[in-house]
């Protein structure tokens, strides 16, 4: 596909280097030349140096021929602008990143009414993924599929765990758990487990089911179920004041730790509910001051990734806190793996997940849609939703009798309103959504999962 992306700031660098790696065309479009240079060095793209809003620069950048147009810029305004100068200019489908609350509730009417055909706010969709961990916080990650009937959560396997040593066809034969254990990581390496693996100290495991399934699951192994009761936000901005009001509105206690007074007067006005708490939350003694050893979790929300990183490690030297960590820089990633941390969520990464899984489902239609598309692991396994149509192939025949490819793993299957956790004799019918998890395979459509 020939897609412009505008604005090469860290949002739209995430996204540019996503749809590199997946073989479109890419021309972003930036005014400030020198950004350009710097920024796309070594990147198989085409630059354009002018203003995003300005028809003549679109014009210029070929968006007469692009099938996909995203505007990334700081400004809300300039972006959805910059949409519907390209609807105008080109016959292209367009996204634009918006991140002001004051449009959270117009999403609708900004995407009918300009014609714009998906708003991405990065930290509303930050604020998701941090409330999802917080209200089950034995989980490092949580994942949802099939509009939100099917979760995957990971968690790693402690000392003291009563998993450490199962093999997992004991899980489902001794324990009578309707889970499936997808994935696991061990060391630098996933893999999609067979009934003989056996679960070690230090994996990170990921199990797939409904919540109420895995609940069970949670609880026949001793592990934790309750979410957290009060949670400490360090930082009050976009993202802060989303995952605030999240939180609060789910019944738990929420203290706001911001260096702002502007800011902090603006978070007691708009969220009464939360205490507000003036002051620096990345120093020791405001973490204890403001009660982190009775805390039952810390998000840090500031703006410099590495004042969150030490704020969480600081935390956790303190008390047994359940802690989540905001992360903007994706080439942290290898090296912050190794830190020990409970949760990392980097943001560029769920904003350009949510685009790679809006263009592929505008390039692979041939036999299923995809609905949901999520890298996990540093990209070293993918997870993928997809709603079968008639022209699939693979429809009809048990599971047992299909060459599905090595690292391929068929999670789940909505059929008729169930939700099936597949065996062999299970078949896939048109009209069933289906999620799948693979780690070495490239997997376009659901006909992608078999070997030919």
């Amino acid at each position: 596909m020939k897609i412009i992306v505008v604005g090469c700031g860290k949002v739209g660098m995430a996204i540019v280097e996503q749809l590199v790696a997946e073989g479109h065309t890419i021309t972003v479009v930036d005014a400030n030349k020198e950004r350009l240079n710097s920024r796309l060095n070594g990147l198989d793209v085409l630059t354009y140096c002018g203003d995003g809003c300005s028809s003549q620069t679109l014009v210029g950048a070929g968006i007469e021929h692009t099938d996909l147009f995203i505007a990334a810029m700081d400004s809300d305004e300039t972006n959805l602008l910059s949409c519907v100068i390209a609807k105008k200019k080109g016959k292209c489908k367009t996204i634009a990143r918006v991140r002001n609350p004051i449009y959270n509730t117009e999403t609708y009417f900004l995407m009918k009414e300009l014609d714009i055909d998906m708003v991405v706010n990065p930290e509303l969709m930050t604020a998701y993924e941090f409330s999802r961990i917080f209200k089950f916080p034995y989980a490092s990650q949580i994942d949802t599929f099939l509009g939100d009937r099917v979760e995957m959560v990971h968690f790693k396997i402690k000392p003291d765990s009563n998993l450490k040593g199962t093999r997992l066809m004991d899980m489902r034969s001794k324990h009578n758990c309707n889970v499936l254990v997808s994935m696991v990581e061990r060391g630098d390496e996933v893999h999609i487990p067979d009934g003989h693996f056996v679960l070690e100290e230090g994996d990170v495991v990921g199990v797939v089911g409904t919540m109420r399934e895995i609940y069970s699951f949670f609880k026949k192994f001793g592990l934790g179920t309750k979410k957290a009761s009060n949670v400490i936000i360090v930082g009050g901005g976009k993202t802060g004041f989303y995952l605030a009001r999240n939180l609060v509105s789910s019944g738990i206690s929420v203290k706001i730790i911001e260096i702002d007074k502007n800011r902090c007067d603006f978070l007691a006005e708009n969220i009464p509910e939360a205490d507000i708490i003036c002051a620096d939350g990345t120093t020791k003694e405001i973490l204890l001051e403001e009660g982190i050893e009775n805390a039952a979790g810390l998000a840090a929300l500031t703006s410099i990734d590495e004042e969150n990183i030490l704020l969480s490690i600081n935390a956790m030297s303190l008390t047994d806190v359940k802690t989540a960590t905001k992360v903007s820089r994706t080439n942290f990633e290898e090296v912050i793996s190794r830190m020990n941390l409970d949760t990392i969520i980097f943001p560029n990464k769920i904003v350009s997940d949510r685009i790679l899984q809006y263009v592929r489902s505008l390039q692979y239609t041939m036999g299923s849609n995809i609905e949901y598309f999520r890298r996990l692991s540093g990209g070293k396994a993918e997870a993928l939703s997809f709603k079968i149509t008639e022209d699939a192939h693979i429809t009809g025949r048990p599971l047992m009798e299909l060459n599905v490819k090595k690292g391929v793993l068929i999670c789940a299957i909505a059929h008729k309103g169930k939700i099936i956790t597949p065996s062999g004799s299970d078949t896939i019918e048109v009209g069933d959504r289906v999620v799948i998890l693979h780690t070495n395979a490239k997997i376009k459509n659901i006909d992608d999962i078999v070997a030919l």
